[in-house]
Formats: C-alpha cells, sequence, structure tokens
C-alpha cells in the first residue's frame, strides 16, 4: 500500500509539472525512475493513466478520476503536516496564478516578488492576460480579478482596488469641442474594453453620478491595447490609472474631465473551493491582503 500512495503521489506530480523530467526534476529522482512507477503504478492498477507522446502528456479518463481523488489524498497529507508543525516556514510547492496583464505596471508586482523571496521553496508560475481564465479547466490554483464579480463557487477575497482615469491623445482631444461635463462625450469616439460594459459611469465631487455610453467602432481584449490606440488618436477609453499616468508623463495622453472620477476596479483573488493546494494558496492571499489592502495598487 505505501509503493501504491507514493506511485500515486509522483503521478500526481507528473500531471502538475507537465512532463516526466520536470516532475523528475522537482522530487529529486532521475526521470525513468518517475516513468518506471508509473508505468508499475499502471500495471498494477489494470489501467492507462497518461498517454505518451513525443511531446506532450494526457490523462485518460481513469487518469483524470484517479489525478482528483490524489489531490484530495495529498491536501488532506499536507494539511496534517501543517497541524504538526503550523509554524513551520519551509513552505514548498509549485503555485500557478493567473492575473490581469496590467498587473505587471502596478505594485502588485513588488509584493508578488516580496513572496517570492519570503518563501523560496514554493515555485510561482505566473499567467499574466487580460483574457479570464477558467481557474480548473486551466489548471490555475488562484486567479487575481479585477471589475466586479459575478456570483460563482469559487472562494473569493478582496485584495484592494484600481482607479481609473478617462484619457485621449492631445491631438485628438484638439479636433473636439471642449468637454465639461460627461454628457458633452456622448458623441465621441469610444474605444471599448470587451470584457467591460459600454456604459462609463462618472461621480462628480458632490457624489452624483453621470452614466454615458458612448458610439464606439474599435473594440479590444487588453488595457494596453486600449492605452496603445489612445495614444494614437483613435478616441477616448477608460484605463486603469497606473496606465494613464504613464501615458500623461510621457505626453501621450491627456487626462480629460478630470473634475469628475470614474468607479474604480477592485481586486479579486479567487480560487477554487477544492484547492488541491489550498495551504500555499491561502498563503499568497494573506500576504497580498497584509501588504496593500486599503490602498490603491
Amino acid at each position: 500500500m505505501i509503493e501504491k500512495l507514493r506511485g500515486i503521489a509522483i503521478f500526481a506530480t507528473v500531471v502538475d509539472q507537465g512532463t516526466f523530467r520536470a516532475a523528475a526534476q522537482h522530487l529529486g529522482l532521475a526521470p525513468s525512475r518517475v516513468s518506471e512507477t508509473i508505468s508499475d503504478l499502471e500495471k498494477d492498477l489494470g489501467v492507462t493513466l497518461l498517454y505518451r507522446s513525443t511531446r506532450q502528456l494526457s490523462m485518460s479518463q481513469e487518469g483524470r478520476v484517479l489525478y482528483e481523488k490524489a489531490q484530495d489524498m495529498l491536501k488532506a497529507a499536507e494539511s496534517g503536516l501543517d497541524m504538526i508543525n503550523p509554524n513551520s516556514t519551509e513552505k514548498s510547492g509549485i503555485l500557478r496564478v493567473t492575473a490581469p496583464a496590467f498587473v505587471t505596471q502596478t505594485d502588485l508586482m513588488d509584493v508578488i516578488c516580496n513572496f517570492a523571496r519570503t518563501y523560496p521553496n514554493i515555485r510561482l508560475s505566473l499567467d499574466f492576460s487580460d483574457r479570464t481564465r477558467d481557474l480548473i479547466k486551466d489548471g490555475f490554483d488562484i486567479g487575481i480579478r479585477a471589475g466586479w464579480l459575478k456570483d460563482s463557487e469559487l472562494l473569493t477575497r478582496n485584495i484592494g482596488k484600481t482607479g481609473r482615469m478617462l484619457v485621449g491623445s492631445p491631438d485628438y482631444i484638439a479636433t473636439r469641442p471642449t468637454a465639461k461635463h460627461p454628457n458633452d462625450l456622448a458623441d465621441w469616439d469610444w474605444i471599448h474594453f470587451s470584457l467591460r460594459s459600454n456604459q462609463t459611469e462618472f461621480v462628480d465631487q458632490n457624489r452624483q453620478s453621470v452614466e454615458v455610453s458612448g458610439s464606439s467602432n474599435l473594440t479590444v481584449n487588453s488595457a494596453d491595447s486600449l492605452y496603445e490606440f489612445a495614444a494614437r488618436g483613435l478616441g477616448i477609453t477608460a484605463i486603469p490609472a497606473n496606465l494613464a499616468r504613464r501615458g500623461i508623463a510621457r505626453g501621450d495622453l491627456v487626462h480629460l474631465l478630470p473634475d469628475w472620477t470614474l468607479k474604480p476596479l477592485g481586486l479579486h483573488a479567487v480560487w477554487p473551493n477544492q484547492s488541491s493546494r489550498e495551504n500555499i494558496t491561502r498563503l499568497f492571499v494573506r500576504f497580498i491582503v497584509a501588504d496593500n489592502l486599503h490602498n490603491d495598487w
């Protein structure tokens, strides 16, 4: 039984790492030993767990079932070890994180760097993309989401917020009458973000709000592309404040209606309820929250 449990743990590591070689390096074993262990486990169970090819590995249906149960087994083992030694700082494992691309231009990067330095035995695999990833399907342990979350089965924790600013290029703005109110912008050219509503809410100093839905011939799916098209004079757009300040400092962009504010984007950490790496996932979330919960990134 002990050998079988060991084989299951190695099998789960191969799936997590993606290749026999990567799993062997992670476990400190020879690749041949890892391959032999999986073959022995398959013979013992009488099923094929992994389909091998020269380029990649993929799980059989039986492999998927075993991997799901292996996650529960490893989670229970890790939890037990932490209960024995709850003050241990020697956290280890691989943590796969996905976050919006604009995060790379924020102070949150400093926090991630500090986490990596504090826990050198945790291997971080970071995916920066403005496309919303499916955590379970795409194999991520934790996601950072910007905006307003819909109800889901994922566990969530607020980790801060990021402001937004309405901007356009100096050349484009020069072609338009001076805007004094959000409604003056209704017939301007807008560059829309595909993952957000076309409605833009403005709030004045008296906390009165106005919603504007500008016309648009251009829709994109990343904050960086919003910046680039706005800087090239194709219209106005709302972008994260850190990107806006960079463009304003360079002279690429102008802040429109500075007396009005836009609703900030909430930043949330989300992760599956049955996370196989619950301990280091929660450790990562707590680290971020402790560093900067109430300030803008």
